[in-house]
């Protein structure tokens, strides 16, 4: 079984390492080492260039600003660069006080890109393009009152306002649709390894479904003899002790004993090839079908049904052999069955067996005997797990299995579509 592969998470963003670990505590709070290096570095970068400013420009007054405006921009701009560390819980709020604040502030210049960095990254272009198009919007006025020389070549200033906030927009909406597509590529391979958990299940499932009704079908038939023999001997026996038959000889002895044994190891070696099938791997070199009945065995199975009292009548058509193994199998089973429901619910009955040819495109395989006296055809017998394990091989061949009492019969019949 192939490993899945370790992942770093320390080295992953929070979003992505939610999804990497779904049973963590979703929010967007939740920093990864990453998030906390990443954020460090931000605020650094943004208060470096807030002093920068604020010792270069806002101090010696170089731009002229009013006295009042000397002490908003530091102001506003401290409040912007602290605005970082909520800019995954808050990202719109943060983003439209770096457009309204930021804009009109010169110590927020770096804070207020990494935040419109941040709103394109966390909300997309429906958030990130007008929040950053009013920024642009109130920088213009600003400048053009400010700067000097700016009222002169205003063209320039605007081209360079509009494409700086289109290369940050831009650049968080590309790291935004990398991430999405890491986080497409791994939910369908979740869905897929989903699936497949699903199809291997479905498959144990139906394997575990075949092998018991091979092992249903296996030992009824066995037991089932085996209850025959020994019912007869205990029968006569009893007789014998009461005086209403003579004791049964050795050699009867020996012969009921001796069909009791042999059906008892046949039992036990049909059973250890079923159970063969569990100890094999699914595509193991090693890995072979155990040896399945074909229709060429069902005269043995009738002669050891008549060995045990069972009279039955039988017809086979020829050139069954010709048939797919699966519909030898399932003929087999069917008649197997059959043999087997006779002799629990209706001893000594005779038994007619008919397997027709696939001369018009089916099979047709039809097991009567006389019913149990009272029953009727909602009160069908051996209505357990062999009958409904017969009607689903049945259906597997697009086939269908009946049963019914008529005329004082009972009658399993099945007809199978096939093709030699």
């Amino acid at each position: 079984m192939a490993m899945t592969p370790s992942v770093d998470r320390w080295m992953l963003p929070g979003e992505l390492a939610r999804a990497d670990e779904p049973g963590e505590r979703s929010g967007a709070d939740r920093r990864t080492p990453r998030d906390w290096a990443v954020d460090l570095t931000m605020f650094a970068i943004a208060a470096l260039v807030w002093l920068a400013e604020l010792a270069y420009f806002v101090v010696p007054d170089v731009l002229g600003l009013p006295g009042w405006a000397q002490i908003a921009d530091p102001v506003a701009g401290a409040a912007v660069c602290l605005a970082i560390w909520w800019r995954r819980r808050f990202p719109v709020v943060t983003g439209l006080l770096a457009g309204t604040a930021g804009a009109l502030a010169n110590t927020a210049a770096a804070a207020m890109i990494l935040l419109l960095f941040s709103l394109a990254l966390h909300r997309g272009w429906k958030a990130a393009v007008p929040i950053t198009a009013v920024a642009v919007l109130i920088s213009v006025p600003y400048i053009y009152l400010s700067f000097p020389n700016a009222d002169r070549q205003p063209l320039p200033w605007l081209v360079s306002l509009v494409l700086g906030g289109a290369l940050v927009v831009t650049a968080g909406l590309a790291v935004r649709a990398r991430r999405q597509v890491v986080l497409a590529l791994r939910m369908r391979a979740d869905a897929e390894r989903r699936g497949h958990t699903h199809e291997l299940e479905e498959s144990r499932r139906a394997e575990r479904q075949r092998i018991a009704r091979e092992m249903h079908d296996v030992l009824a038939h066995r037991i089932s003899l085996l209850a025959v023999h020994a019912g007869a001997l205990e029968y006569r026996t009893k007789q014998a002790e009461q005086g209403a038959a003579p004791e049964p000889s050795a050699a009867e002895v020996r012969d009921v004993v001796g069909v009791v044994r042999s059906n008892a190891n046949l039992a036990l070696e049909e059973l250890r090839e079923v159970l063969d099938l569990l100890r094999q791997e699914p595509d193991g070199e090693n890995g072979r079908e155990a040896p399945q009945p074909t229709a060429d065995r069902l005269p043995d199975l009738l002669d050891e049904a008549r060995r045990s009292g069972q009279q039955i009548r039988a017809d086979f058509a020829a050139g069954l052999g010709k048939l797919r193994p699966q519909v030898q199998r399932t003929i087999y089973r069917i008649v197997q069955e059959g043999l087997t429901n006779a002799r629990k619910h209706a001893p000594g009955a005779a038994v007619d067996v008919l397997v027709s040819d696939a001369a018009a495109g089916e099979v047709l395989v039809q097991v009567a005997n006389a019913a149990p006296i009272g029953v009727t055809t909602s009160e069908l017998p051996g209505a357990g797990a062999g009958l409904i394990g017969l009607a689903e091989r049945v259906a597997l061949h697009g086939g269908e299995l009946t049963r019914e009492i008529s005329e004082g019969e009972f009658r399993m019949r099945a007809r199978i579509p096939c093709t030699s």
